[in-house]
């Protein structure tokens, strides 16, 4: 699929987006770094990612970029499981901290040193990775996702590794079928059309609806890692196909 033409009116209402969104990034990280000290880690998740909220509402005032959701019901209402999502944006990195609540994102490190937002992120307790220590990387994935999965906090992955423009696939990796099973809750697979309105890396933002869509729990009791990734991958290809992705 080709990218709309982005035109200047675009790039002017995304100035205007980060006006709003860099000041107020740092008043409420340096807020978070006050307050995170006397609060468990749900509390603290609330506090930090309120900013999220309104991330996503300045963005559909500023640059008309609205979000519909579909299979909402299939999210379990409670109880831990892994939730996996295409990557071909930002914006999905800021939604779904509103939408999985509260969660563990895995991310990769470099991240937590982005002044401000980065020092926030590292609140949130995140499994920070260093892509360079693959062998490694997938130790600490399972290590540190089973224990917060234990504790019932979902854990949030993107199986692709890394932002993926529209048009292209790119390579889903299994870490989070491994670490599904090895927990023995569901995988949750979610799609989105983000990358669109927001391309990655880009500062131009197209108006339009992102369209997220979340797929029934696939289960993992009695099956291989093998079985349950070619499940979600067919789910996500066949999502990504309907949305016009590929």
């Amino acid at each position: 699929m080709s990218q709309p033409k982005v035109g200047v009116l675009h790039y002017i209402r995304a100035f205007i987006y980060y006006l709003g969104f860099y000041p107020v990034t740092i008043i409420h990280s340096t807020l978070s770094l006050i307050v995170s000290p006397v609060l468990n880690f749900r509390q603290r998740f609330k506090f930090v990612t309120l900013i999220n909220y309104f991330y996503i509402f300045w963005l559909r005032i500023c640059c008309g970029v609205g979000v519909k959701i579909t299979g909402r019901e299939n999210l379990p209402a409670d109880g831990a499981y892994v939730a996996i999502a295409n990557h071909s944006s930002e914006w999905e990195t800021l939604f779904l901290q509103t939408f999985v609540r509260p969660q563990c994102a895995v991310l990769k490190k470099e991240l937590l040193k982005i002044p401000f937002f980065g020092w926030a992120l590292g609140l949130l307790d995140p499994i920070a990775i260093d892509r360079s220590q693959r062998r490694g990387a997938l130790k600490q994935l399972l290590t540190e996702g089973k224990s917060r999965l234990e504790d019932d906090i979902p854990v949030v992955i993107f199986p692709q590794g890394t932002r993926v423009p529209v048009g292209k696939m790119g390579k889903f990796n299994k870490g989070g079928a491994m670490l599904a099973l090895s927990a023995g809750v569901p995988v949750v697979p979610i799609i989105h059309d983000a990358g669109i309105y927001w391309p990655g890396k880009s500062f131009a933002k197209l108006p339009g609806t992102v369209q997220v869509h979340v797929g029934e729990p696939i289960p993992v009791e009695g099956r291989s890692v093998d079985e349950i990734h070619a499940d979600m991958v067919a789910w996500l290809e066949q999502h990504m196909d309907e949305l016009n992705l590929l």
